[in-house]
């Protein structure tokens, strides 16, 4: 297991910023920390990288715990923060040799990380000079450069333009065949792009932990149908595997089906055998959007 938290919680005077909070990451997982603003994600993150003190409960990284091993937990985690914080008057060279030196690590990593991180064609430029996507680029290659086992990274993305973000995806879901990785970001469709799992917290709780395969393959299917009358949602009931029906306004319906069949040839089947006019029929599954939206109300 690469990470452990257990009854996390933690407080800045009056304000709780996390409320027994518990959730597991195994190696080789990608997951997404979703939330608001204010939800306790970088609280959790700092807490999970020793800049900040659980009041109670348990965390650990790769088994170490992170308050009575902070050196290990350290040299296990690679860390990239919101604001990525980099010298813009050094080279990129001379930044990773420096930090290489600070994590006494062989200086032959360097290009390794220049490598992975595609800063080859960068590598002699000063940090200043570089776009914002090869600034993060700078920031995951000085994270990787002691090569942990875990990487947490919040708001990787922030800032980038459309082109930029689709590279650093990229990067982030090749590094994440060898690493474990926890990414803290407001970007839905990033998640959906990279992540394995989500984990979405909202006013210091955890409310929800989902396999993203569960919200693409899940049983629940949920149709919006308009007739050309209105019709009780109890005539509506008698269809097969349905779990409830909701009138949305006027003649329209949003019907959920407990089953991976799809269910708008019956629908209309129905409609038809029924003398109902089918003007409108869609489907509209439950996606991470939707989950995020009803559980951070």
């Amino acid at each position: 297991m690469s990470i452990l938290v257990k009854n996390i919680t933690k407080s800045f005077g009056k304000q709780i910023a996390l409320n027994k909070v518990s959730f597991t990451i195994e190696k080789g997982e990608i997951v997404g920390f979703l939330g608001p603003n204010g939800a306790g994600k970088s609280t959790m993150m700092k807490i999970l990288t020793t800049y900040h003190t659980p009041d109670e409960g348990q965390a650990a990284v790769n088994s170490f715990d992170v308050q009575k091993d902070k050196q290990s937990v350290q040299k296990s985690i690679g860390y990239l923060p919101e604001h990525n914080p980099l010298y813009l008057d050094m080279y990129v060279k001379e930044y990773l040799g420096f930090n290489a030196d600070v994590y006494k690590v062989d200086k032959d990593m360097i290009n390794t990380v220049i490598a992975q991180t595609g800063l080859t064609p960068e590598a002699n430029k000063k940090i200043g000079q570089l776009s914002k996507g090869y600034r993060q680029r700078v920031g995951l290659a000085a994270a990787l450069l002691h090569d942990p086992e875990v990487l947490i990274l919040d708001e990787p993305t922030t800032g980038l333009d459309p082109n930029q973000l689709l590279e650093i995806r990229k990067l982030i879901r090749e590094i994440g065949k060898e690493k474990t990785i926890l990414l803290s970001t407001h970007i839905m469709k990033e998640v959906e792009a990279v992540c394995d799992r989500v984990l979405i917290m909202n006013k210091g709780t955890l409310v929800a932990d989902k396999k993203l395969s569960e919200l693409r393959d899940g049983q629940d299917q949920i149709l919006v149908v308009e007739f050309d009358f209105r019709v009780e949602e109890a005539f509506l009931n008698k269809l097969p595997n349905v779990t409830a029906v909701k009138n949305i306004g006027g003649f329209v319906y949003e019907i959920t089906f407990n089953t991976t069949k799809d269910m708008r040839p019956v629908v209309f089947d129905f409609a038809h055998d029924n003398q109902l006019k089918t003007l409108q029929l869609s489907r509209k599954n439950k996606n991470l959007e939707s989950l995020f939206t009803e559980m951070t109300v």
